[in-house]
């Protein structure tokens, strides 16, 4: 049998092969697959990999005389699978393994969602992504957490259903850069967005029905929000029966809360809309 290739038998006593290396006092599973010469070729292109040296790293030419990078691993593997190759880069390169596609860079850390996109990370969310295999749908991202699919732009803020550009926006304009610091968030509120008149900031609430009916205007967003949620709990106890989403505000007591929500107006031609509601 090939070096790092061990042979098999699945429960129905077919035979398949699996592929393996020792690296730095760590077995690394390859993968499988029912050809034996298959599994050797992932064997060689993880062997390649290790014996080959960043020269960004180590100042010095690799054993086999081929510098193999995160740069340009995609064009020296056929049979090995992408995160595996990353993950023995990184292993190789910052002598720390981890178990999903992460490249550590200085300071922050590269997610590989594909051989060539990948989304950057600072370095605090390091021990997360570490635990958490990132999934891509329909164009989002999501991670598995207590049973749970979670689209990971929430743990920077980011609603779901917001709008880049509306709601929230990167500071650099990388819709892949999920640096603290790249995320600015416009709207943290749902029904909530914001516009500038006469040099002063407004904030309009408004509740989706059979359109999108305006609640109010204001000049802090935390009434807005609050105003939102009395909006729901009115159409709410006029009968009209729809999923809709309370804002939480953060850093107010229920005293504080009840307060704004007393006192916050809502416009006559919501109240108006909602009684003569047709559902």
């Amino acid at each position: 049998m090939a070096t790092g290739v061990y042979e098999t038998t699945k429960k129905d006593g077919s035979t398949y092969y699996r592929a393996s290396i020792n690296f730095k006092n760590k077995h690394i599973s390859l993968g499988s697959s029912s050809k034996k010469s298959e599994a050797n070729s992932m064997y060689r292109e993880a062997k390649a990999i290790i014996e080959s040296q960043n020269p960004k790293k180590n100042n010095k030419k690799s054993n086999n005389n081929i510098d193999i990078t995160i740069e340009n691993f995609t064009t020296h593997i056929t049979h090995l699978n992408f995160e595996k190759a990353i993950i023995i880069l990184n292993f190789r390169d910052n002598n720390i393994y981890i178990k999903n596609p992460i490249y550590l860079q200085k300071g922050f850390f590269h997610y590989y969602i594909s051989p060539r996109e990948f989304i950057k990370f600072d370095n605090d969310d390091l021990f997360y992504y570490s635990s958490h295999k990132i999934i891509k749908r329909q164009g989002h991202l999501f991670v598995n957490d207590y049973g749970m699919q979670y689209n990971i732009a929430q743990r920077y803020g980011i609603r779901n259903f917001a709008v880049e550009g509306r709601d929230y926006e990167f500071a650099n304009g990388d819709n892949h850069d999920y640096s603290y610091s790249n995320i600015i968030i416009l709207n943290k509120y749902y029904g909530i967005t914001s516009e500038e008149k006469n040099n002063k900031i407004w904030y309009i609430a408004k509740l989706h029905l059979n359109g999108k009916i305006i609640i109010g205007k204001y000049t802090n967003e935390t009434k807005a929000a609050i105003a939102y949620n009395k909006a729901i709990d009115y159409a709410r106890k006029k009968g009209i029966d729809k999923n809709f989403i309370e804002n939480y505000i953060e850093d107010l007591s229920a005293r504080e809360y009840a307060d704004i929500y007393t006192r916050v107006g809502l416009t006559d031609s919501f109240y108006n809309y909602v009684d003569n509601y047709i559902k």
